[in-house]
């Protein structure tokens, strides 16, 4: 679970989860209110993890042909990435864009 920069308070999974779906970059925190950003870290490690099942399954539907244990897959992996998305989360005082 992410922890504040400026207080040092472990957030919830329902904080977390909540808080990650705002359209502003930065998220405060619900115990002192100061802004905190994802880390880019995180944020790669977000995009390798949505984007590695993607192409796994595009690949295999392309060599073996369509099937239903590709849907079936995404069915497990859908729920399963957003549940633990929550526990990867780490955060920063300050937003690097780079």
């Amino acid at each position: 679970m992410p922890v504040c920069q400026n207080c040092h308070q472990k957030w919830t999974w329902k904080q977390t989860f909540k808080k990650s779906f705002t359209l502003d970059n930065g998220m405060y925190c619900p115990y002192c209110e100061k802004k905190q950003y994802i880390t880019r870290a995180t944020r790669l490690r977000s995009a390798l993890i949505l984007f590695l099942p993607i192409t796994l399954l595009n690949i295999w539907n392309l060599s073996f042909g369509p099937s239903m244990i590709i849907l079936y897959i995404w069915i497990l992996l859908i729920p399963l990435v957003i549940g633990l998305y929550p526990f990867w989360v780490e955060l920063s005082n300050t937003e690097k864009t780079n």
